[in-house]
């Protein structure tokens, strides 16, 4: 398959409604499969999985190349920002890393467009991790 260079992680994801899908598959994951436990319990000490599910959208709409619309609603799009309250582990961050490969997969997305995206989202995610074991 030719690589897709001039078109958005956004776009190849199918846009607004596919970027939609996939945080939908993401959350549904950490909310009810053993996979996502330990995220779970990270936002339940937190807003919970009610108010990230839009706020995800809103940031991996920007962060995929489509409208920043996190950006527009917090004035910034800073991930450590975002996270500095939370307690993120390598296991919590493997947790979530894990989580959103298997709703790329499952939301169809091909195996080209999910090997960048998650190279993009192991580089954010490396910075992340706040606390050892």
């Amino acid at each position: 398959m030719e690589l897709r260079t001039t078109e958005s992680f956004y776009d190849r994801l199918g846009g607004e409604a596919g970027v939609r899908r996939l945080v939908e598959v993401f959350y549904d994951i950490v909310e009810g499969e053993e996979a996502g436990r330990e995220l779970n319990l990270l936002h339940l000490r937190g807003h919970g999985v009610a108010h990230s599910r839009p706020e995800q959208f809103n940031f991996l709409s920007g962060f995929l190349g489509g409208p920043k619309l996190y950006a527009e609603k917090h004035g910034h799009s800073n991930v450590r920002r975002m996270h500095e309250h939370v307690a993120i582990n390598a296991h919590a961050r493997d947790a979530w890393l894990n989580c959103m490969d298997a709703a790329l997969s499952r939301c169809g997305t091909d195996p080209e467009t999910s090997a960048a995206i998650m190279a993009h989202f192991k580089s954010v995610a490396g910075v992340l991790k706040n606390r050892d074991e």
